[in-house]
């Protein structure tokens, strides 16, 4: 079979979307192609963000491909599946342009929650919920009712869901194929900063060692996918590391929900510390110590985000955290990781149980210290994420994308969004056009 993976070209106008709107490497078609040759199908990939491609642009790549199934993301890489634009306008209005007779598949983060939903909003014939990099070969050689969390409608114009989620088995994911793929037009450092001891690095790329995570944190958005902890194996990552830095890759931002946990983290740090390319990624405090941190220094890491989201221990149990380092042994570790580390950061969010004064003199003692810590800002509830069910009362139904981004609306109405935000966002049905 022929399978098109298509990236759009993302743009985030009136969205409360609070990720990063430069391109990133689509890692979940990237995977995908790598378990689909493996099944004996032929793939094209197609990254119009990166390409910077208009519809009719990829549609003539199209023609000449003549592809089965045509499959679009609903977010921009994996990397903001967890935090991804609560509005489904760009996949609708790229699937509607394409205008494929091929079957279209959507993954991602919406059709994970709300199936029925991004059908009818998409037009699109399956969407494969959770993970998709094992269930979309499965397309091409199983019954659609027996593939884990197919969902599509049969010819009765009935809405048919199989049980299950996708959850892909990472030991069998190999190095990811760059052989075609645009790696230089990849100028963007994600999490990297004018003036953060970074400014020789000239070219970026993303890369994924480990997949999930072993905390609940309420306000997290991985339940429906990239939940249960799971590494790659080491060797398959170096290799895919080695390829990227011969192709002029000095910069990788590794995109795990939360680095550092697994048993094969300091032999990764140990080997990154022999070759000639800087890291970052996101984490929490609490997996390091002094003498990781100091690793870390060795491995070149020049970007080191930790969620800390609450300066009191109470305030870290509300959100379920799990953490514990008690706060002052938090920023303890937060100023020895500056010390060896260019960038590091401390996230906070809003909780009832933090004193605005503690607050800032917390801030101004890291401050004080080189760690650049976040002003305290409420979390939008994703649909999925346990802090819907808290907030809502119920589990999501069709409409919590719109009830979710209503009330996160309101929770601004008489303050600024964040410096990354737009200022004046538009309703989700504004946003989508689709009813």
């Amino acid at each position: 079979m022929k399978f098109a993976l298509v990236n759009p070209r993302w743009s985030f106008e009136g969205s409360t979307y609070f990720g990063c709107p430069e391109p990133h490497f689509p890692l979940e078609l990237l995977s995908a192609q790598e378990m689909l040759r493996k099944e004996g199908n032929t793939v094209l990939l197609i990254d119009a963000f990166m390409e910077d491609l208009t519809p009719q642009q990829v549609s003539e790549r199209l023609d000449a491909f003549s592809e089965d199934f045509l499959v679009i993301p609903t977010a921009p890489s994996y990397l903001f599946w967890r935090c991804p634009q609560p509005e489904l306008r760009i996949p609708t209005h790229w699937i509607g342009a394409l205008g494929r007779s091929s079957k279209v598949v959507v993954i991602g983060p919406h059709g994970s929650v709300t199936p029925q939903m991004t059908l009818h909003k998409t037009q699109a014939d399956i969407v494969l919920r959770g993970e998709a990099d094992q269930t979309l070969p499965q397309l091409a050689t199983m019954s659609w009712e027996m593939i884990a969390g197919c969902c599509w409608r049969d010819d009765r114009g009935t809405f048919r869901m199989a049980q299950g989620l996708g959850v892909t088995d990472m030991q069998s994911l190999g190095s990811l194929d760059y052989s075609v793929y645009p790696v230089e037009r990849h100028h963007h450092l994600h999490h990297i900063f004018p003036g953060n001891g970074a400014d020789h690095l000239k070219l970026g790329a993303e890369v994924e060692f480990a997949r999930g995570c072993p905390y609940s944190c309420t306000f997290c958005n991985k339940t429906l996918f990239r939940n249960k902890y799971r590494e790659r194996r080491l060797s398959v990552v170096l290799a895919e590391i080695d390829r990227l830095v011969v192709r002029g890759v000095d910069y990788i931002y590794f995109i795990d929900e939360i680095f550092g946990v697994g048993k094969q983290v300091r032999e990764l740090l140990e080997e990154l510390a022999k070759r000639p390319v800087s890291i970052g990624f996101q984490t929490r405090i609490d997996l390091w110590n002094e003498e990781s941190l100091e690793l870390l220094g060795r491995a070149h890491c020049v970007s080191f985000e930790c969620g800390i989201e609450s300066i009191t221990e109470e305030g870290r149990d509300e959100l379920n955290k799990n953490c514990r380092l008690s706060t002052d042994r938090i920023g303890d570790l937060l100023i020895h990781a500056r010390r060896f580390i260019p960038w590091v950061q401390a996230n906070l969010i809003k909780t009832a149980k933090d004193d605005p004064a503690m607050v800032a003199a917390w801030q101004r003692r890291l401050k004080a210290n080189g760690v650049w810590v976040s002003e305290p800002v409420p979390m939008f509830p994703f649909p999925g994420s346990p802090q819907y069910v808290e907030t809502f009362g119920s589990q999501p139904d069709d409409i919590a994308w719109e009830r979710a981004h209503s009330f996160y609306l309101q929770l601004f109405a008489d303050k600024g969004f964040s410096d990354i935000q737009e200022q004046h966002p538009r309703s989700l049905t504004e946003l989508e056009c689709v009813f």
